[in-house]
């Protein structure tokens, strides 16, 4: 969707929580990371909130919210009707969510080779680059 909507972007920003699968301890979201940065020839830029604080995401606070509003009443009987309530939601300000039911497989368990890591593109900003870093295409 954002290919379609900005053909000539050349870098992607990504704001992610602390914790859990995308935490920046992760070593296997930075090795993802570094295979998207590579396929699409963009430059992300990771930016993750410090611990205790992703309710400071301004779009999943309004987002959430609404998505909660739209499926009030309504039983959540498949994971389709569940996409298909997101996927309807529109805020009174614009914004429209695009949903679409993901059947991949994604196997646990995987690990990243010290190897792997140490060959990410990654640059560390000089504020807290622990949580804020961009990762080139390599």
């Amino acid at each position: 969707m954002g290919q379609a909507l900005y053909p000539e972007a050349q870098e992607l920003m990504i704001t992610a929580d602390c914790g859990g699968s995308n935490s920046y301890r992760a070593k296997l979201w930075k090795w993802e990371l570094q295979q998207l940065a590579n396929v699409s020839d963009l430059t992300l830029h990771i930016c993750h909130f410090p611990p205790g604080t992703s309710k400071w995401n301004k779009i999943e606070h309004r987002l959430f919210s609404q998505i909660t509003e739209n499926w009030r009443s309504r039983p959540l009987v498949s994971r389709e009707v569940v996409v298909n309530l997101i996927a309807n939601t529109k805020t009174t300000t614009g914004l429209k969510v695009n949903a679409v039911l993901d059947e991949g497989n994604y196997p646990t368990g995987i690990q990243v080779s010290d190897e792997q890591f140490n060959s990410i593109s990654i640059e560390r900003n000089s504020f807290h680059g622990e949580w804020n870093y961009q990762i080139c295409p390599s």
